[in-house]
């Protein structure tokens, strides 16, 4: 199987085409809205719910653009579905919500957020949605044991990794250093066997990603691309960009 040649055919909105300051948050309906109407492929997160639904939000916690606090693994679809965004009248969305509202009109770029616990329920839940899906998609996660389940459990679904060169910054401090380390390099890839590859694009040029694209054949994706200089590094080393705060063409 190869990466789908729409996936690096136009540039891919990160989290939908938002602009806070339109009151467009990102991941909401109002910027998957966008995303269809500018007529490009929509990067968006999923995360567990509490009864095993996958819910459209980056952040494993309420409060950062969100009404509410406390972690959605700790809540039902029914109630983070009654959360809105902040100065906002528009709620949360489900994976199947969001099928429902783009209707294959643009592709998906689906990325599985992981706890790092080997827990599959998210991608499980995510096949049962797409089943009934006929719109173009494709899977990506940082955790590469949710890309051998997207093989395992999905393996005619494309499926990427998101990485970078290194993970030392705080985010990743809650890993243990064999977690780390087992990001590092792309060396999991004969294992998950990833169709593309997603990258930091300011840890650009990096060895793993150039072997990935020259040798394997595996399309490169440079993100979060915002700034000109951005975007001129994607270009020189990456086949497409995952992009925010401008719209390309524009």
């Amino acid at each position: 199987m190869r990466a789908p040649d729409w996936l690096t055919r136009r540039p891919v909105a990160h989290r939908g085409l938002h602009d806070a300051a339109c009151g467009v948050i990102e991941n909401m309906p109002a910027a998957a809205q966008a995303a269809v109407a500018g007529n490009f492929a929509i990067e968006c997160d999923i995360q567990l719910t509490a009864d095993g639904e996958a819910m459209v939000h980056h952040d494993d916690a309420l409060g950062r653009l969100t009404e509410g606090s406390g972690a959605l693994l700790g809540k039902t679809a029914a109630e983070l579905k009654a959360v809105k965004f902040k100065d906002t009248s528009e709620p949360m969305m489900t994976l199947g919500d969001l099928c429902a509202l783009v209707g294959g009109r643009v592709p998906l770029v689906v990325e599985v957020k992981s706890h790092f616990n080997g827990d599959r329920k998210l991608v499980r839940r995510m096949a049962e949605v797409l089943s009934s899906y006929s719109g173009p998609v494709v899977g990506m996660s940082f955790d590469p044991d949710q890309v051998l389940a997207l093989r395992e459990i999905m393996p005619k679904l494309p499926r990427g990794i998101v990485a970078q060169r290194n993970y030392d910054d705080g985010y990743w401090k809650k890993l243990t250093p064999a977690q780390r380390d087992s990001m590092l390099y792309l060396r999991h890839g004969f294992r998950t066997e990833p169709h593309f590859v997603a990258f930091w694009v300011d840890q650009l040029p990096a060895p793993a990603p150039w072997i990935a694209r020259k040798v394997f054949g595996c399309p490169l994706l440079a993100w979060t691309v915002r700034t000109a200089e951005q975007r001129e590094r994607a270009a020189r080393h990456a086949d497409q960009i995952i992009f925010e705060g401008f719209v390309p063409g524009s």
